[in-house]
């Protein structure tokens, strides 16, 4: 299949896996605007972060967002590897497996500035939770620490799409600027096979 597309086609897939980032997830617990969903999705692929982990406890009639078609993410699910689970311990024993640190949106006593975290130095998974109820202590209890963004509004929240966008994007400056990007170590045997999985997808 791969050998059938353009040769333009071929140059776009080559790029992309030439920078996605072995070393950064994102973690959605109970998340299920799918308009949110989708949208966090698109940001993932935009910055080259591969894996999506989705945990749903307390819905068990959340949408299989892997078959869903979001308009606003514009098809980004077909480019990522998620992994859906219904409880958080299943969750975090597959998360832990390839990430080191487990960074969870919630503010706390301890909590740090977003611009405090640094990103670059160990394997990293980002959570956000519910977006009434965020993240669960279950959850937290994964934690290894908790950030915030900084707001000086009168609402003390941020959409969680946008949260996740603002995150990220200062999660991509700080691996630019270390060359995270220009040195990707995302591992060949998963390039071949999301090459594969890219090829069926695209129009040739």
């Amino acid at each position: 299949m791969y050998e059938m597309l353009s040769e333009e086609r071929k140059a776009r897939i080559e790029f992309v896996l030439a920078h996605r980032q072995k070393d950064l997830t994102i973690i959605l617990e109970n998340v299920y605007d799918p308009h949110n969903v989708a949208a966090v999705m698109r940001t993932c692929d935009s910055i080259g972060v591969q894996e999506v982990f989705i945990v749903n406890t307390l819905d068990k009639k959340a949408v299989n967002y892997d078959a869903q078609n979001f308009r606003s993410s514009r098809s980004a699910h077909k480019w990522l590897t998620i992994h859906q689970f219904d409880n958080v311990k299943n969750c975090m024993d597959k998360v832990s497996l390839n990430y080191e640190n487990i960074f969870c949106t919630h503010l706390g006593e301890t909590s740090k500035d977003l611009y405090e975290i640094n990103f670059t130095q160990k394997t990293t998974a980002i959570v956000f939770g519910n977006e009434q109820k965020g993240i669960s202590e279950e959850m937290l209890s994964y934690s290894t620490g908790n950030f915030n963004i900084p707001q000086y509004g009168m609402i003390k929240s941020l959409n969680i799409s946008v949260a996740c966008a603002v995150t990220l994007y200062e999660a991509f400056r700080q691996k630019e600027l270390a060359g995270d990007y220009q040195h990707a170590n995302f591992p060949e045997g998963k390039k071949e096979i999301l090459r594969t999985q890219w090829s069926a997808r695209t129009p040739k």
